[in-house]
């Protein structure tokens, strides 16, 4: 992989040197012109989110007959904004150990005892008278009086006064919310399909699988995916399979839930 070379050069050379023409790339690929047009001339500001990008990019290379991995990694150069090539890092120098011979040892312990002898038989000494302590006065006791407490008898009771006991309120049942049921998707590839998964409301996984490769999810409210080879790929919902969603090279977004399953044609955006 030439790493001068920018992604939408890549691209452009390739298709140049097969003698295909964009128009026909968006044809076959059933992405519009103009983004394919905007790749090629590194706009990727310009370009929609990078899950979209990856499903145009996959289905130019499929296209393209290239290698999917190599296009993808040149575009997460491009995302996360790497230098084409990294800089050249000199290796810290090693520090210099001070050695220490039985000489140099010595004289430093010696002039350590010497300054202690001058330091304890010459410095002076301050003579202050000590300090008395002041004794503490005993505080006075105190005197803790106890009070009685006198609680006056109750009245007797009588037939009249008998109040009768607070009733209750009612208790309402509140009624039940039925819980919504799980579902589960099953996939495997039967080609090398790159895939978008999210959860409810958990963040998106991508992946590509090849060949044989798969992976199964469960949700109780929605499952969205956006398959970039359409074709290459079979799916199971709760336990049945499906028929094939779209030709090799289409890109699909489906959206499950626990009624069935929506397919939308291309890539749309939620």
């Amino acid at each position: 992989m030439d790493e001068k070379e920018t992604l939408g050069k890549y691209l452009k050379n390739q298709r140049e040197s097969k003698k295909i023409s964009l128009r026909e790339v968006a044809k076959n690929t059933r992405v519009r012109e103009h983004i394919l047009r905007t790749i090629e001339e590194d706009q990727h500001d310009l370009l929609p989110p990078a899950t979209y990008v990856k499903g145009f990019l996959l289905a130019y290379a499929r296209y393209l007959r290239l290698d999917p991995n190599d296009v993808l990694l040149r575009y997460e150069r491009v995302i996360k904004g790497e230098p084409v090539t990294p800089p050249h890092i000199q290796p810290p120098k090693p520090k210099q150990k001070i050695s220490w011979n039985t000489k140099q040892i010595w004289v430093v312990v010696g002039v350590i005892i010497v300054s202690f002898i001058i330091f304890y038989f010459f410095s002076p000494f301050s003579s202050k008278p000590p300090i008395e302590s002041i004794p503490e006065k005993p505080l006075p006791e105190k005197h803790v009086i106890e009070e009685k407490n006198h609680i006056p008898p109750s009245p007797p009771a009588t037939a009249t006064s008998s109040v009768p006991p607070a009733l209750s309120p009612p208790v309402t049942a509140t009624p039940s919310v039925p819980e919504k049921k799980p579902f589960s998707i099953q996939l495997k590839a039967v080609e090398e399909t790159w895939v978008s998964i999210q959860v409810d409301d958990q963040s998106k996984k991508e992946m590509t699988f090849k060949p044989g490769e798969g992976t199964s999810v469960q949700a109780s409210n929605r499952i969205r995916i956006i398959i970039g080879n359409a074709g290459g790929l079979q799916l199971i919902y709760n336990g049945k399979p499906l028929e094939k969603l779209g030709k090799s090279g289409e890109v699909v977004t489906l959206l499950f839930t626990s009624e069935g399953v929506e397919v939308k044609r291309g890539l749309s955006r939620e």
